[in-house]
């Protein structure tokens, strides 16, 4: 079984939105006022080489993939399979771009027979009413948390109500000098 990893940057109170750009009023807050060091995020890095596939949900799908294709850093990522879950979506608008390798699921369902084939991780970015609905679902088998030393007041959270109980376990965890703290869960089951 893949297990599906969540992996965010996040605040200190949650927020997840629009952490490198967009039309939030706080978009770009992960590289404003925090000094980059590149230890913070070579994580990233490692991501990138051990995931099998992406799961994103359509807010950000259609922030990424206008993007992400023209960015080198994200090469591994371009390469291997997007999956977007969707009600809404037509299938052309995900399959008929220049995103290689893009596919609509329309339910928790077929989430959960991904999850069951052969292959590695799925990775989760952004998308967070996508991981507040895995969540739910008992999907979601890990968290690799970026956390900011920025309080942002408003945006869209991560841990919403009612998504109900998750026990964590910490499987690693480092500080870095600018105040960034990776943190790496395994969800209890």
């Amino acid at each position: 079984m893949r297990p599906i990893v969540v992996t965010e940057f996040i605040s200190l109170d949650g927020v997840v939105d629009s952490p490198g750009d967009g039309e939030y009023e706080h978009a770009g807050w992960t590289f404003k006022d925090i000094e980059f060091v590149p230890e913070a995020y070579a994580v990233k890095g490692r991501e990138q080489e051990e995931a099998s596939a992406l799961l994103l949900g359509r807010v950000t799908f259609e922030e990424f993939a206008p993007v992400w294709p023209t960015m080198d850093d994200f090469a591994t990522y371009n390469a291997m399979p997007k999956y977007v879950v969707s009600r809404t979506l037509d299938d052309a608008a995900v399959t008929d771009i220049d995103w290689a390798d893009c596919h609509v699921l329309r339910s928790l369902d077929e989430v959960a027979k991904l999850k069951e084939a052969d292959g590695g991780p799925i990775l989760v970015h952004g998308s967070a009413a996508l991981v507040q609905s895995l969540l739910a679902a008992g999907l979601v088998d890990g968290f690799t948390l970026l956390e900011f030393p920025v309080v942002l007041g408003s945006g869209k959270r991560l841990w919403a109500d009612g998504i109900g109980r998750t026990n964590l376990r910490l499987r690693n965890t480092e500080t870095y000098s600018n105040g960034i703290r990776l943190a790496e869960f395994d969800v209890v089951r």
